[in-house]
């Protein structure tokens, strides 16, 4: 028996367990770029309009920290690849990183990974699987990309080169989740390493671009978005990808090769000879699991309202010289265009957020599987009760997430505009995020309590919404298709007026999803 043994076997049972969440991700990814590109078409038909935006948005350092340097923006491809380049790399990070370590240190941490390996199976065949199917969900990502875009008649070379760059990003960042399973025994806190680089891979790339360049190239996004597509493609910066790839991949190797099964290379603390007060009930230990992912969630909300917050007085800059711009921002409350312009990050923070939440409420699903839940229900606790305890910690903590990043906004805000009375004004709007946030929260208790394999679809549900957010108006999707999103119905606080109605529906459609959850959860079986 070799170290690949049964590679190939593993491939295919990690495309079964995932046969929903990765054609998802692809049509997302893949629908996300084309539908800019559709849009585009619609919005600046002519070279004439093309050029009025392009105008607008050159040489603003707002506009090139979050999306990079703009590059033949006076055709449908370069702008397309200006607005896609950045967010969607993140985008293909974000899934290759999250379904490498999921059937690594995961599985691992769950103990299938010792389970497959009593039977003939290779030391480096779970990862190597995972590696491969990470590869060819960056390959059908960038092959649709670039099919795609040639079929709306965009120019070839550079249909190619924007897919390549996409897929030559998630390849990166699957390498490093690699590296970062092998470095944590826990599964979270591997997810966290390589969160944590993709966030500062975005941060060098977004400095980088606002100041002179040199950052940028210390940064795998930086790397796809200097192959210049549709702006005289250079294709040797892929090669960099390629090689850090293949580097972060031997590395995983090597170190997987230096550690016992179940371990990590950093070693675990033990914990105290006895529990503290607050761990002594069923409500303190979720408090505790979730902790750590709380505090992480709410500081990075925080900081990035404090980024965007301190750009809100200059909003009126953003779309000066372009109505169209302006009418797209506005579009969702009839307030000034900086209000306008804060309540869509806030929507888009409310997004962000319900990651945390959807995080949070499947660690339901990840006790029970690892065996914590029955041993929990064994003692005097019931099983409403234990889910309860996780519930409240989950639909609480969201709260404080949202919180953090309005207070970020409103700080920033305060502090431009000389009005202390904006930090509660904008923490308040953060706040009426919540019911929405809650409504995919429920989706997660729905799944779990009915149908517990499936919990991981909540992924899918998110990425829809955010999708809709994204493109829903841009390609002027009808009333019922946007609907669909909780976030749609979320006044647009504060460039619109509360209102109550909406915010109390979501919350009835969440308390709903959530009895229903619990109801099944109550009649099933563990496990």
């Amino acid at each position: 028996m070799t170290a690949l043994t049964a590679t190939g076997a593993l491939v295919g049972l990690n495309l079964r367990r995932d046969r929903v969440v990765i054609p998802v991700c692809i049509l997302i990814g893949a629908g996300f770029v084309l539908l800019t590109a559709s849009s585009f078409q619609g919005l600046y038909p002519t070279v004439a309009d093309r050029a009025d935006f392009a105008a607008t948005i050159r040489g603003n350092a707002t506009f090139t920290a979050l999306y990079g340097p703009g590059r033949a923006l006076d055709s449908i491809g370069g702008l397309t690849a200006w607005r896609t380049s950045s967010s969607g790399a993140v985008w293909v990070a974000l899934m290759s990183l999250l379904l490498v370590g999921r059937h690594t240190r995961a599985d691992e941490e769950r103990g299938l990974t010792e389970l497959m390996r009593a039977g003939a199976v290779g030391r480096v065949a779970p990862v190597a699987a995972a590696l491969i199917v990470a590869a060819a969900l960056n390959l059908a990502i960038a092959a649709l990309i670039a099919l795609g875009l040639i079929g709306l008649g965009l120019p070839a070379a550079g249909s190619l080169a924007l897919g390549a760059a996409l897929g030559m990003t998630g390849l990166v960042f699957a390498g490093v989740a690699a590296v970062a399973a092998q470095v944590t025994a826990s599964a979270r806190a591997a997810h966290g390493i390589a969160g944590a680089a993709l966030a500062a891979a975005f941060a060098l790339r977004a400095a980088g671009d606002a100041g002179n360049g040199t950052l940028s190239w210390l940064s795998p996004i930086g790397w796809g978005q200097a192959t210049h597509p549709f702006a005289g493609e250079r294709w040797w910066p892929l090669l960099l990808g390629l090689a850090a790839a293949a580097t972060l991949t031997a590395v995983a190797l090597a170190l997987l090769a230096r550690r016992d099964l179940g371990a990590g290379l950093l070693a675990t603390r033990p914990g105290p000879p006895a529990a503290g007060r607050n761990l002594r009930g069923a409500l303190g230990l979720a408090v505790r699991l979730q902790r750590g992912a709380l505090l992480a969630w709410s500081a990075g909300l925080f900081l990035g309202g404090l980024v965007i917050g301190s750009i809100g007085q200059n909003a009126g800059e953003l779309v000066d010289g372009s109505k169209s711009l302006a009418d797209i921002i506005t579009q969702a409350g009839g307030g000034s265009v900086v209000d306008a312009f804060l309540a869509s990050i806030l929507a888009l923070m409310a997004l962000i957020a319900t990651g945390y939440t959807i995080s949070a409420g499947m660690r339901l699903r990840a006790e029970e599987t690892a065996g914590h839940a029955e041993s929990l229900l064994a003692a005097p606790v019931g099983r409403l009760p234990w889910a309860a305890t996780h519930l409240v910690t989950t639909m609480a903590g969201s709260a404080v997430v949202l919180l953090a990043g309005g207070v970020g906004v409103g700080l920033a805000h305060a502090i431009g505009s000389h009005d202390a009375g904006q930090v509660p004004r904008f923490a308040g709007a953060a706040l009426a995020q919540l019911p929405a946030v809650w409504v995919l929260g429920a989706v997660v208790v729905a799944l779990f309590g009915l149908v517990p394999r499936a919990v991981s679809v909540a992924w899918a549900a998110l990425g829809g919404c955010a999708l809709l957010w994204f493109l829903g108006p841009l390609v002027d999707a009808p009333g019922w298709l946007l609907g669909i999103s909780p976030f749609d119905h979320v006044p647009a606080v504060p460039a619109a007026s509360l209102a109550a109605g909406p915010l109390l529906a979501l919350t009835a459609v969440a308390t709903a999803l959530t009895c229903a959850g619990l109801a099944g959860f109550r009649r099933r079986d563990i496990g």
